[in-house]
């Protein structure tokens, strides 16, 4: 899926607002992994922010952001406390960190699943341990479920464990940064997976049901076939 952003927002609604946007969302992403991934050009200047921002390798969904978007974006993330401008001694440009492990008191490890959660969206605790291993490194999955639960466990919460969807076996997991709007979606894909699943169902049910009584004429036309040529056989 791929999001065009072509204007700039603007209004000082999402500082009051206690939710972020998903762009919000993925400045403050791209700003945790890269201090992961490349701590030596951290903190980020603009351009590199914004290339984060529309890279096209681990990202769920895809975004074109302008940098415009971006700077307006961080303006309305620093008046949240979420982010800081730095301008470092010598550097022709300011440049910007996230705080979100002071913010919300977050250690590496559940700093990285959230951060990769944010990144790309729903998935489960296996999915996440793959894909976390740039960020922090986890033994086993059973040590991402515990810093998801810490989450989980935070006030308010920080993410939420979904319902089982129809014919799966693990856990998903979701972000709750921008409120529980993904939840009742969820609920109400799971819904629609579930009713189609229950036609689905009837559907064979019906279509096994008529290959019986077929076979059953079948057997009805073979019988009348004798029959007829037993009696044929008496007048010959």
């Amino acid at each position: 899926m791929h999001q065009e952003i072509s204007h700039i927002l603007t209004g000082d609604d999402a500082v009051t607002d206690s939710y972020l946007d998903p762009f919000e969302i993925r400045v403050l992403a791209v700003l945790a992994e890269k201090e992961a991934l490349t701590p030596d050009n951290y903190p980020l200047s603009l351009n590199t922010l914004v290339n984060g921002c529309n890279q096209l390798s681990s990202r769920d969904p895809v975004m074109s952001i302008a940098e415009p978007t971006v700077l307006d974006i961080l303006q309305r993330l620093m008046q949240r406390k979420l982010v800081v401008e730095v301008n470092q001694a010598g550097a022709r440009v300011p440049k910007y960190e996230h705080r979100m492990r002071v913010k919300w008191l977050l250690e590496q490890d559940k700093l990285a699943v959230l951060t990769t959660l944010m990144l790309r969206g729903i998935q489960t605790a296996g999915e996440l341990r793959s894909r976390c291993g740039r960020l922090h490194e986890f033994a086993s999955v059973a040590e991402v479920e515990t810093a998801l639960q810490f989450l989980i466990d935070k006030y308010p919460p920080l993410v939420a464990r979904l319902a089982k969807s129809p014919g799966t076996k693990e856990s998903r997991y979701a972000h709750l940064l921008a409120g529980e709007e993904v939840l009742e979606q969820q609920a109400i894909a799971d819904t629609m997976s579930g009713s189609a699943a229950v036609v689905k169902a009837g559907n064979q049910d019906r279509i096994a049901q008529l290959e019986e009584e077929v076979a059953a004429l079948r057997r009805q036309m073979d019988d009348l076939q004798l029959q007829f040529a037993e009696f044929k056989r008496q007048f010959d």
